[in-house]
């Protein structure tokens, strides 16, 4: 294992000196395993990963980035070796300069190994680039927009669509509100979804969808444009709040005002100190400790419950409003031209698409829009993290120099 490591920075090292690391590392939706930007920052996975691997006692949050990096590291390991054996069988071709039959073998093997390796280069690229998906729910609320009734008849079409992409993807969903409109659509709509990567996928949802098309109730008129927002907000579950003890300072003294001989010997009054917000709370009105006790850590419970509660609608408010904007048609995030037959996703990762009707059904081609939406947000997000550690792998090394 030792010499593995060894012989698996060696070649690394090699790799990146005399580089420069800040090079473009990265081709659309894949990686340049080859530049010594991305060279480095394996290095430094197959690094953090024996530290984790060794080290006792680790914490959830090691844990977890353990079993993140293995995956990685593990392929790294194959591809180190292979390009060992390759080197091997290089000196070893110079040695054999007259036996021609023992040049052919180390031809055949090493096509061998370099096959390997363009497989594992392969894998590798999928690892770093899978988007993380999870089990989980979202609330899904459609709204529609600009556009009159129009707006809301694509409304109701739309919550038609992930309705039947929720049963394509056997994902259990419950309708939990809808305000129709006085000729079939849809103002507003809600319903709540879970299931195997619907938090993730459903999010690639969040933002305006604008439709061009002749309205229905403008036979041969001509193409009007609506838009509908949507928004997808984490699953509302009940706030659940523990304190420990070591979360809370209590302190005890005698209770002041009125109350007689008794209030003046007898420590009764109860001040809870909840250290990690700094919330504050008193209670004196009883005789008993106990009793005071008790009723200040029910004041306390109920002020952080509201706190909480205020916080979570806070965020899922500002998460709304982020996602929809003002609903104006230059915010959209995908277009539904009937007329040309064509869905056009304007984030990058998306494209554009033909067969609306089948579009509409919700199946494949929305699941693989979502898919490319976030196998280019991933990719985004890998390049962030490379160029992280390309600054910090400089400053350190120009503050050893």
């Amino acid at each position: 294992m030792l010499f593995t490591r060894l012989s698996v920075l060696r070649t690394l090292n090699n790799i990146t000196r005399n580089y420069n690391l800040v090079r473009r590392c990265y081709s659309q939706n894949s990686v340049n395993l080859s530049d010594p930007a991305v060279q480095n920052y394996l290095k430094h996975l197959i690094v953090e990963h024996d530290n984790l691997h060794t080290k006792t006692g680790r914490n959830n949050e090691e844990s977890r980035r353990l079993f993140e990096i293995k995956p990685i590291v593990n392929a790294l390991e194959q591809r180190i070796a292979l390009y060992d054996s390759i080197e091997s069988l290089k000196d070893l071709n110079k040695k054999e300069n007259e036996d021609n039959e023992m040049k052919k073998m180390i031809k055949e093997e090493a096509q061998i190994y370099l096959k390997r390796l363009k497989e594992i280069d392969g894998e590798l690229q999928s690892i770093l680039l899978e988007p993380n998906i999870t089990e989980g729910g979202v609330l899904l609320e459609v709204s529609a927009g600009a556009g009159g009734q129009e707006a809301m008849l694509f409304a109701r079409e739309l919550f038609e669509l992930y309705t039947s992409y929720s049963n394509y993807k056997d994902w259990e969903v419950d309708i939990a509100s809808i305000e129709k409109s006085d000729i079939g659509g849809i103002r507003k709509a809600s319903m709540l979804i879970s299931g195997y990567g619907v938090p993730e996928l459903m999010r690639m949802e969040a933002g305006v969808h604008r439709v061009q098309r002749i309205p229905a109730t403008e036979k041969g008129g001509r193409i009007h444009t609506s838009t509908v927002s949507v928004a997808v907000l984490p699953q509302p579950t009940d706030i659940e709040l523990n304190i420990s003890d070591r979360d809370i300072s209590i302190e005890t003294k005698r209770a002041s005002g009125a109350g007689g001989q008794h209030v003046n010997t007898t420590d009764s009054a109860v001040r809870i100190t909840h250290i990690p917000t700094g919330t504050v709370v008193e209670c004196q009105e009883g005789r008993s400790q106990i009793k005071n006790k008790e009723i200040a850590m029910q004041k306390l419970r109920t002020l952080l419950l509201q706190t909480q509660q205020d916080e979570q609608i806070s965020k899922i408010n500002n998460e709304r409003k982020s996602q929809i904007g003002s609903c104006n048609r230059n915010e959209k995030i995908r277009t539904y031209n009937y007329p040309q037959d064509r869905i056009t996703e304007h984030r990058e990762g998306g494209g554009t698409l033909h067969n609306l009707k089948n579009f509409m059904e919700g199946g494949e081609q929305l699941e693989q829009l979502q898919e490319g939406l976030l196998r280019h947000q991933r990719h985004q997000m890998l390049m962030h993290e490379i160029n992280d550690f390309v600054k910090k792998y400089q400053s350190e090394t120009a503050g050893n120099s």
